[in-house]
């Protein structure tokens, strides 16, 4: 039923979204560039690596060195109204689309955090990731990474379709409210570290 779900809210998301989409597409070509679309490996069910994709949101700006610049100096003021927007994440319909992930379930993160988690935060990765999750309805960016893991396992516990329904109506709400964007002092958020003191997976 979620598959079935998931099939028909991205397909319907596409078609409906298309002319967003292609406006987005075109603005990014002329304000930031190519590629258009970045992709990056995340982790999906059970860990196994796919490549989420992305509207770019940043420039390729680098130091004298050839080292990229820091995400602030990088992030324009197109790139985070985009953020803002959450037209940024439009692409991912396509990944919900191959199966990837789902239109509900948590974020998926970076590669390099698998082996940080402690084997209660690792159980996030028992159902696939989704566009938006528990986790981002109640808080998002704003909440720490520790809340973030609880609220993703709550969810892995008590998923339901009618869960699934409720996070989806607030996130159109959090969506229209800009809400939690971006954690405090960081113009995203800052990079996972483990949980001090906790037995790591």
């Amino acid at each position: 039923m979620k598959r079935f779900f998931d099939i028909v809210c991205s397909l319907s998301g596409l078609i409906i979204l298309s002319p967003v989409i292609l406006v987005s597409a075109i603005l990014i070509r002329f304000k930031l560039g190519s590629p258009i679309v970045f992709k990056q490996q995340r982790p999906g069910l059970h860990g196994k690596p796919f490549f989420v994709y992305k509207f770019r949101t940043m420039t390729d700006e680098r130091d004298s060195s050839g080292a990229m610049l820091p995400d602030a100096v990088r992030l324009t003021k197109f790139g985070q109204l985009l953020r803002k927007l959450s037209l940024d994440e439009l692409p991912q319909l396509f990944n919900v689309l191959k199966g990837d992930i789902s239109v509900i379930g948590p974020r998926p993160l970076l590669m390099e955090y698998l082996d940080l988690y402690t084997p209660e935060q690792a159980r996030r990765h028992e159902v696939r990731p989704g566009i938006t999750g528990w986790a981002q309805v109640n808080g998002r960016n704003a909440i720490s990474w520790e809340e973030k893991f609880k609220l993703d396992v709550w969810y892995v516990d008590n998923r339901s379709f009618w869960l699934d329904m409720k996070i989806l109506f607030m996130t159109v709400q959090k969506v229209f409210r800009s809400e939690g964007i971006s954690q405090t002092g960081h113009v995203t958020m800052e990079k996972f570290t483990g949980t001090k003191g906790a037995e790591k997976k």
